[in-house]
């Protein structure tokens, strides 16, 4: 089981794809099987899946971090890094996993090359602090629509294969003491940002950031709103915002947006630009 040591007693499992030096780190509570990074990493991109301490195969804790989960979430990033003797890398994820991207942006920001921000928000904290898996295992909330009815029959196919895969996952014999132990039940790591406190303070943290930025959202996502993403790219100096018609807080068709993101880099890395350099015939 590969983890490495990011502090003293802090194991943070990780899977690794791919290979090269186009490095790509994410790390969530846990990775699905049709994800942009596992995408990624069949096009060039040398790819670690962290998974957060606290969850699944890495340490499991009882502290109570308070507004500070998402720090200790970003300084394993780089701890992680350090660790693997990465330098500069590109970050990537999803939901909370790019609410830990906000923090690694603002307090490494000399480590990131770009950041992938899938259904990123963040929040408006005015709007409150409590982490939405929270509310909903305190019966506050009810799950959202993650996922929205559809026509199309590649995007019904790929929800199909993400619930088979999520399914054998919860078939395996150490699921509940690896996924759903007491510890990680107890955990409330709130939101993104959280010791910000106000919205008008998350718009001014968010205007410092000079990492470019690439937002993908859907148009259906209650979590993610549309307006918290256009807020989001407003403050951004340099930031590119796609939003998919008829998609909710899941991006089912991870190949397009792993198109998006290839060409970001890409541009990025060879002019300075996250948009394509001008040819004159």
């Amino acid at each position: 089981m590969p983890t490495v040591e990011v502090e003293k007693g802090m194991e943070i499992f990780y899977e690794e794809l791919g290979s090269g030096d186009r490095y790509l780190l994410c790390t969530q509570v846990g990775h699905g099987r049709f994800t942009l990074e596992r995408e990624l990493a069949k096009r060039g991109f040398h790819v670690f899946l962290l998974t957060n301490r606290g969850f699944g195969r890495s340490t499991h804790v009882t502290e109570d971090y308070g507004e500070h989960w998402y720090d200790r979430f970003a300084d394993d990033v780089a701890a992680f890094a350090d660790k693997m003797g990465i330098g500069r890398f590109a970050y990537s994820g999803a939901s909370h996993g790019a609410g830990a991207g906000w923090h690694v942006v603002l307090r490494h920001p000399e480590r990131v090359i770009c950041f992938f921000a899938v259904v990123p928000g963040p929040h408006n904290l005015d709007e409150g602090k409590q982490s939405i898996r929270s509310l909903m295992a305190e019966g506050k909330m009810k799950l959202p629509v993650m996922r929205t009815d559809s026509d199309d029959p590649r995007i019904r196919e790929r929800y199909a294969l993400e619930d088979a895969a999520s399914k054998a996952q919860r078939a395996e014999p150490d699921y509940a003491e690896v996924y759903d132990s007491p510890e990680t039940r107890a955990i409330d790591y709130g939101r993104p940002l959280a010791a910000l406190h106000t919205e008008a303070k998350v718009q001014e943290a968010l205007k410092t950031i000079k990492t470019p930025v690439l937002i993908i959202g859907g148009m259906e996502d209650p979590i993610s709103r549309p307006d918290l993403m256009l807020r989001t790219a407003a403050c951004l100096p340099c930031c590119k915002l796609v939003i998919h018609s008829g998609v909710s807080h899941a991006i089912p068709m991870v190949e397009d947006a792993a198109e998006d993101a290839v060409r970001f880099y890409e541009n990025l890395v060879q002019t300075g630009y996250y948009y394509s350099p001008i040819v004159n015939d």
